[in-house]
């Protein structure tokens, strides 16, 4: 008896790590945390305070291995021991797989989370692509524990379904709260009765998240997320009709046999496409076949196939009307999947494909229009209300919508909740909160262009740091004008960016965006020859800058003779061309060369050398008219650069970095259409944007996209932000061969390994003397002289060189 009630903890462990549902993960570890007679609720949530008691009292040999992997990534230094985020409450909306690696995020910094998911299940049996680093991030984390099948041999893909049970079952131990059936609605403002934020759930009466002050709100739940006050925009193709269905596995011998199909375009394998046209009168342009939980397939179907085939009833113009349930045959949709899997897989006439059940119950699969992108404008806002702050962000499809041949959904999924995680370490440290939102979308302009490729390769060192991940990084590409409008606060604030301090000074009147409280000034100086309010003009333009610099100008002139004013108002647009703090008020001089210098070469500026020369000897004189003038100068060609041309370039610029396909490069040469839709669940405003060819109008293929996408990880080099510039009519005969270099077997899009312009498999890059695994960074490439055949080594090889070769053929040739 004894021995039973000793091994107890470890049988339920046992079957808590065995769940595989919603519903019988949560009741099995509440079973666990009542044997082991843990209250919740007297421990608290912060701190990992759950989790340390859970490793002192589960001790097999599965639990401790468990904790080793866990312990590992709770000493990175950026957690603090679970002290970086102690005193912050984050309230997370949707339990997908970014919502709760988000939570198990936040718990390692010590915050306390909740985490709200409407459904009470999960039915998501879509497969994902997963980029190297994500597989080393989840096995850091344990995943294997869970489910030891995932990433074994050249897997690397898993079920959404099963992805969100390892995560969920992480998150549980952590100390993370998750309650299922709960609806988000609105965020309730601080009032004097109730101080803090909250948020406005369905069922309004839950005992827990009705009463939930938080001080972070992240919205995880999808496309169509509830989170109000963020703008996206919709970026939008040629017509791409694509079909998601999921069978049955039943793991029999036949089923055993079928080969996936990571990914094929019919641009890169025409006979297969143009067989299955042939045989079932079925065209498509993409497939997709990953072998899991599911059998899942993924395809691009041309309209006038489903037109033929009685899938599609009526044919219309507009993508919603021509996919609307009432003009869909669901039935006719069955088969012509049934007929590609069959087609696809090889099987034979006796198999039958049984359709696996979705949430509703009926059979898993849908049709929609997967050229239809959606992405947010900005990742983060800051408002504050009554005295306290509130950080908003977005997370997953809510924040990024990814282009699905391209695999990239989880990856950049994850790149971006590391980086939201981020910047909930700024705001609890309490960071100036422009400093917060200008690092938060900086980063997230590079989010976009992210790849394998152009990601730093030390998987092992990525943290949520953006420093340990990226590779060009630029914290400041966003300037604190073009964020300014994303703090929403009710007071006006003294700003000293310098000092990172912000003095709030209340006011009586109704709440207010923070760009409100400043004085307007005109983007065009005024031209009717007034001198006079030009100059005062001008010089209410500078104070407004330079009062966040603690520097008076109207009082005292020194600001202009020690050149601190203005190398202030450069700081203030393009804190990336000068370093303030290393300025000092006793050296006029030096400060003035570098203002020049600034000017003239990086800004343009018509200041030759006698203009600066004339200029800085009028600031040294001593005569306030001849300081006045020379200080109307300087200030009126930084007016004109800075407040009215730079302006408008800046924001041009942040729109176009955004972008997820950039319809200003050559390869789409687009017709920009934008056009405002109101979205009737969360008043969040869209714009469409079509993106067309030059050639009549004619709107880019699927296949064209595809092959943009894929060829910028060869065209482009390191830099985060390049695109392929060739042109979209020669892109398919200039891209580079689809079949490895060595083992001359096709390579789908989301496999290419680009070593030296080849296109080859991981696996084989081998070196070609000893046949050990290479990597990017430790190769040599040799090219036979007379053959021209291109072989990889190990760089520690001593290889014979053209130029040693070729003298041994002379000396050969003498001793002859």
């Amino acid at each position: 008896m004894p021995t039973d009630v000793i091994n107890k903890p470890d049988e339920l462990f046992e079957i808590f790590v065995n769940a595989q549902t919603f519903k019988t993960i949560l009741h099995s570890f509440d079973d666990l945390c009542r044997v082991l007679r843990i209250d919740r609720k007297l421990i608290g949530y912060g701190k990992r305070s759950l989790y340390k008691i859970l490793t002192s009292k589960l001790t097999s040999w599965k639990s401790k291995s468990l904790w080793a992997k866990i312990d590992k990534r709770g000493l990175q230094k950026e957690y603090e021991n679970g002290y970086a985020c102690a005193d912050t409450k984050v309230c997370i909306v949707g339990a997908g797989p970014v919502g709760l690696r988000l939570a198990i995020e936040c718990a390692l910094l010590g915050a306390r989370c909740v985490v709200v998911e409407k459904r009470d299940r999960f039915s998501r049996h879509n497969v994902l692509h997963l980029w190297p680093y994500v597989i080393t991030d989840l096995k850091n984390l344990g995943a294997k524990v869970f489910y030891g099948k995932f990433a074994t041999g050249q897997i690397e893909h898993i079920s959404i379904r099963q992805l969100q049970c390892i995560l969920l079952k992480i998150a549980l131990l952590l100390g993370v709260e998750i309650y299922q059936n709960v609806t988000f609605i609105d965020t309730i403002e601080p009032t004097l009765t109730q101080p803090n934020w909250r948020a406005h759930f369905e069922p309004v009466s839950h005992p827990v998240v009705s009463t939930y002050d938080f001080n972070v709100l992240i919205g995880a739940d999808g496309r169509r997320n509830s989170l109000h006050g963020f703008q996206h925009k919709e970026f939008r193709g040629k017509l791409a009709i694509g079909i998601t269905c999921n069978y049955v596995n039943h793991h029999t011998r036949e089923e055993q046999n079928f080969e996936e199909i990571s990914g094929v375009a019919k641009i890169y394998n025409p006979q297969f496409f143009n067989e299955l046209q042939q045989q079932t009168s079925i065209d498509l342009e993409n497939i997709v076949y990953y072998k899991n939980e599911t059998h899942y397939f993924v395809m691009t179907a041309k309209k006038q196939s489903l037109l033929d085939k009685g899938v599609i009833l009526q044919d219309y113009p507009d993508a919603a009307r021509l996919l609307a349930r009432d003009n869909v045959k669901f039935s006719q949709l069955c088969n012509f999947a049934c007929e590609a899997a069959q087609f696809a897989t090889k099987s034979t006439s006796q198999f039958k494909f049984e359709f696996a059940e979705n949430h509703y119950g009926t059979a898993d699969v849908q049709m929609f229009d997967f050229t239809s992108l959606f992405h947010a404008v900005n990742a983060s806002r800051i408002v504050e209300r009554n005295g306290k702050q509130i950080l908003m962000g977005l997370v997953g499809d809510s924040l990024l919508e990814s282009f699905w041949p391209t695999g990239s959904g989880a990856g950049l999924g994850f790149f971006g909740l590391f980086d939201t995680a981020w910047a909930i370490l700024k705001f609890a440290k309490h960071e100036h909160p422009l400093k917060v939102l200008v690092e938060r979308e900086s980063v997230y302009m590079l989010l976009s262009q992210s790849t394998p490729e152009n990601t730093k390769n030390n998987y092992q060192l990525y943290s949520i740091n953006p420093a340990t991940r990226y590779q060009s990084l630029n914290s400041k590409m966003c300037t604190i004008e073009e964020i300014r409008h994303l703090y929403d606060s009710d007071s006006i604030p003294t700003i000293d960016m310098n000092n990172n301090h912000i003095i709030s000074t209340k006011t009586n009147r109704t709440p207010v965006r923070r760009t409100q409280s400043f004085k307007q000034i005109p983007s065009t100086l005024p031209s009717n020859g007034n001198n006079t309010e030009k100059e005062t003009l001008l010089v209410d333009w500078c104070e407004e800058i330079v009062d966040t610099y603690a520097i008076e100008i109207k009082k005292d002139s020194k600001a202009f003779q020690n050149s601190l004013a203005f190398c202030a108002i450069i700081h203030h647009y393009r804190p990336d061309l000068i370093d303030f703090k290393s300025l000092q008020p006793d050296r006029p001089i030096s400060n003035f060369q570098i203002l020049f210098d600034i000017m003239h070469d990086q800004l343009s500026l018509p200041i030759d050398r006698k203009l600066q020369n004339s200029l800085i000897l009028s600031m040294k004189s001593s005569i306030e008219e001849r300081i006045r003038q020379s200080s109307i100068v300087i200030l009126q060609l930084l007016y004109t650069h800075f407040h009215h041309d730079h302006q408008e370039q800046q924001l041009q610029r942040r729109r176009s970095s955004t972008a997820l396909l950039d319809v200003s490069s050559p390869i789409l040469q687009a017709i920009q259409k934008p056009i405002d839709e109101t979205n009737n669940n969360n008043n969040n405003m869209t714009t469409n944007i079509n993106i067309n060819n030059n050639n009549g109008g004619s709107t880019i293929k699927v296949s064209a996209l595809v092959a943009h996408y894929s060829s910028s990880e060869i065209s482009s080099s390191s830099s985060s932000s390049s695109v392929n510039s060739h042109n979209l009519i020669g892109l398919q005969s200039e891209r580079a061969p689809t079949f490895c270099f060595y083992c001359k077997e096709k390579v789908s899009i989301q496999d290419w390994f680009v070593v030296e312009k080849n296109v080859l498999h991981v696996k084989c890059f081998k070196c070609d003397t000893c046949h050990l695994q290479l990597r990017k960074t430790n190769y040599q490439v040799f090219i036979e002289p007379i053959t021209g055949k291109m072989t990889f080594h190990c760089r520690y090889h001593k290889l014979n060189k053209p130029e040693k070769v070729k003298e041994n053929e002379k000396k050969k040739k003498r001793v002859c």
